[in-house]
């Protein structure tokens, strides 16, 4: 309703108009149009006998039971003494940065992991700082004893403001950056994280790799302690990881394991 940025994507409703559309949606109990700045066509379809008032009011009722129930009348305010002492206390922080570590899979591990001493390492995608704690940082993987490489998930840029919000298209790796990885993953035997954002297409990589870890977000201090054996990975895949783009197209999209022959099954993780 609110067109660009954000056009409305009114899939299988196309032939209506906005105004139907709104009535369709209150019919199949809908009670509220997040982002939109429309209520003259609500008004509209009330004084056209479209909508009854007695429709408006079942929503006005479950919309504020919802805010009685959170105490938003009585007590809408935070304390802002009680906020400074709650948030990010020390507390909660340990507690997240603890299931941080618990957090990534390990998908394969060729005898690699749990790392020992402080070997000579070349990171890529991972904080150099961070890194010095565990080991020589060099700049050259000539120079390493092993690599530690983190990758992002694939995907391809789409046009507009509201899309460019969502990473969607191929997971598949473009070409010269697999070549890229691999030509590293043969020169220093290479422990490599992927962020799962979203699946990642690529066997080559899985099969190259000394060890494979998946994780969801953590922190690169956090995917260390994993490598280093200071904490213990106990994640399982919470999709399965597909063998091509072919096997992703073929699938049903609403399906976390429909792919054939997938590189790791869903609910797949190792322990160290």
């Amino acid at each position: 309703m609110l067109g660009e940025p954000f056009p409305a994507r009114a899939w299988g409703a196309e032939h209506l108009t906005v105004a139907e559309r709104a009535a369709k949606a209150l019919d199949v109990g809908s009670d509220q149009f997040g982002g939109e700045q429309c209520p003259e066509v609500i008004v509209e379809l009330v004084r056209s006998g479209r909508v009854t008032e007695e429709r408006v009011d079942e929503s006005v009722r479950r919309l504020l039971r919802e805010k009685f129930t959170l105490v938003l009348f009585e007590n809408p305010y935070v304390d802002p003494d009680r906020a400074e002492e709650t948030v990010g206390a020390g507390e909660f922080t340990a507690l997240g940065e603890a299931a941080r570590r618990r957090s990534p899979t390990v998908l394969t591990n060729h005898g690699l992991l749990p790392l020992e001493g402080r070997p000579n390492l070349y990171v890529r995608g991972i904080s150099e700082q961070v890194a010095a704690a565990y080991g020589n940082v060099v700049a050259d993987p000539v120079d390493a004893d092993l690599a530690v490489l983190r990758l992002r998930t694939p995907h391809e840029e789409r046009p507009g403001l509201f899309e460019s919000f969502f990473h969607s298209g191929s997971p598949a790796f473009p070409e010269d950056e697999l070549k890229e990885i691999l030509r590293l993953l043969d020169a220093v035997p290479t422990p490599v994280c992927v962020i799962l954002e979203r699946p990642a297409v690529r066997p080559e990589i899985a099969a190259k790799a000394a060890a494979l870890v998946a994780d969801y977000g953590a922190s690169d201090t956090a995917l260390l302690d994993v490598a280093f054996g200071r904490a213990r990975a106990q994640g399982r895949l919470p999709f399965e990881l597909p063998h091509s783009m072919a096997a992703v197209e073929a699938s049903r999209l609403d399906a976390p394991d429909d792919t054939e022959d997938p590189v790791f099954p869903y609910g797949h993780g190792l322990n160290l």
